[in-house]
């Protein structure tokens, strides 16, 4: 028995249809076939700069929904043909561009029912990573966790989140307003996804080109005061250093600094931390049960737009081709 892999056979590519034998899980695994993978800008730098990759050829992928292949020792959660949607390994290059993809149980998560295999595949990595910016970077507990998240007893009440269109912006925004209901929370992006943002729970938007302001970012505070808390889901601070001085000056200052990027840097004099999706699994390991119950309790919603560019591995490198400024408000993902 065999499957193909769609590799990245070397930095910058290209990449091949390449056959290889059935993946077999260990204990607490799970195999899973794709119906449908999302693209992601960490699958462009991989491919471009080969920002998480160790050694080529490599399978890309972070992102995936489909049906449970078969389960390891220990498994209990899930069967084969369970339709479920994952997180997957390619940021170490094992990911979801394959017939079958092997992750540990705790990545998986049953797919809501009223969720396409395309919808599903566009959750995964946005919510860990925007989760980890709150949990981690913020510390704020997102109500319901089994364990609670990372609380601070001084939690932040006003919030900028730059790239709010973004789908970890978006995530973000969701989850900022279910932990902290009364927070005002400012979101920047481009005009067009202003009414979609304030949906989801943003007071306020700002056009991108506010975050080269400072006063402008300011006076959008209760009484000008300034922000207690920034969450840059894009890596804006590193153009737009302005943004730094539209903290309060007598407050947390708190910077949760999503790494997006090679250059991005924690500025100083200020409470930073930079975060990633996996720091959100180290602080529970089982959020990923956690965001399908989410979903199903109509407390979250897909973060943008999903906009499906093709069927087959094939569409992925055409997918990738929009990287990185042929993107805004929605996620490219891949039938299969």
């Amino acid at each position: 028995m065999s499957i193909q892999q769609y590799q990245t056979t070397k930095q910058g590519g290209p990449f091949a249809l390449v056959t290889t034998p059935v993946p077999k899980p260990s204990v607490g695994e799970v195999t899973i076939r794709p119906r449908a993978v999302a693209l992601n800008g960490i699958d462009w730098k991989n491919l471009k700069f080969g920002a998480t990759i160790r050694s080529w050829p490599a399978v890309l992928g972070v992102d995936g929904a489909g049906t449970v292949e078969s389960v390891g020792e220990g498994v209990t959660a899930f069967k084969p043909g369970d339709e479920v949607l994952s997180y997957a390994r390619g940021i170490q290059g094992s990911g979801a561009f394959q017939d079958i993809y092997i992750v540990s149980e705790n990545v998986v998560a049953k797919k809501p029912a009223a969720l396409s295999f395309e919808e599903a595949a566009s959750l995964p990595i946005c919510f860990l990573t925007a989760g980890a910016a709150i949990t981690v970077g913020l510390k704020v507990a997102l109500p319901g966790l089994p364990k609670g998240g990372n609380s601070s007893s001084n939690q932040p009440q006003s919030i900028l989140v730059l790239g709010g269109s973004s789908a970890v912006g978006a995530a973000a925004i969701q989850l900022l307003r279910m932990a902290l209901p009364s927070a005002f929370i400012v979101a920047t992006s481009s005009e067009a996804h202003h009414a979609r943002l304030r949906s989801l729970g943003a007071t306020a938007c700002l056009e991108r080109a506010a975050q080269r302001d400072s006063a402008a970012l300011k006076a959008t505070t209760p009484g000008g005061a300034g922000f207690d808390a920034v969450l840059d889901a894009v890596g804006a601070g590193v153009e737009a250093p302005e943004v730094y001085d539209a903290f309060r000056a007598d407050g947390p200052k708190l910077y949760s600094l999503v790494v997006t990027r090679p250059d991005a840097k924690v500025p100083h004099g200020l409470q930073a931390t930079l975060v990633g999706g996996q720091d959100m699994l180290d602080v529970e390991p089982n959020a990923m049960a956690y965001l399908v119950k989410l979903v199903e309790e109509g407390k979250y919603k897909l973060p943008v737009k999903i906009e499906v560019v093709g069927k087959g591995f094939q569409a992925v490198e055409k997918g990738l081709e929009r990287f990185p400024f042929a993107v805004s408000g929605a996620k490219l993902v891949v039938a299969l």
